[in-house]
């Protein structure tokens, strides 16, 4: 899969039906073949007259946007940050088994948030707290301190600072076919997919970097 232009879509780490019962074929397979791949078309059509910028890796587009010309670069943010969100989503969710951290990130969240338990109720009391639409992230700096921060839109953490290591779609197409407008209950069975090992690796490296 390129890094840079042309972008493709990211292949799903699981099938249509890979996420069930919390999150059904249905509703995988529209936000991953509408949303998400509208995301990586746009932001390779304009991508395309500009040769200057194809060799950019999607962390280039997003953190040295502002050289990009001005009369593409509000657009190439958002579709940039669309296709750079769904693809740590996709990867922050693994087919139904209910886990907790492990390793080094386990001991960090026990560490500031006292508890797994009362980092789940923080995490989830940030994701209730964000009107519209957005996204939930847990990221690290490179000292391997935690925080649990939103962004609006397609925005994404500053990531020269911070590694993300998981990230919830809180857009009303992550869950509305399933769940209408009941956001709690979505973000309550969303732990049952959480990937705590790819969460782990992102973590340790982190404070590698």
């Amino acid at each position: 899969m390129n890094s840079h232009y042309p972008f493709a879509l990211q292949p799903l780490p699981y099938g249509w039906s890979g996420l069930q019962p919390c999150l059904s074929a249905d509703v995988v397979c529209n936000h991953y073949e509408h949303h998400h791949r509208h995301y990586v078309n746009r932001l390779n059509q304009l991508l395309q007259p500009y040769p200057t910028y194809q060799d950019w890796t999607l962390e280039q587009l997003l953190t040295d946007c502002q050289t990009l010309p001005e009369e593409i670069r509000p657009a190439v943010l958002v579709h940039a940050g669309g296709v750079y969100n769904h693809n740590l989503y996709w990867c922050s969710m693994a087919p139904c088994r209910y886990t907790s951290p492990t390793g080094a990130l386990s001991k960090a969240i026990a560490c500031q948030y006292g508890s797994f338990q009362l980092f789940q109720q923080q995490f989830k009391a940030s994701a209730m707290a964000l009107t519209g639409s957005g996204w939930t992230w847990l990221a690290a700096d490179c000292d391997g301190s935690l925080s649990i921060q939103n962004t609006a839109n397609q925005q994404v953490p500053d990531l020269n600072v911070l590694t993300p290591l998981l990230v919830v779609d809180l857009w009303e197409h992550a869950y509305y076919l399933q769940y209408r407008s009941n956001r709690e209950r979505y973000l309550d069975n969303w732990w049952y997919l959480t990937n705590w090992g790819f969460a782990d690796s992102q973590y340790r490296q982190s404070m590698t970097e």
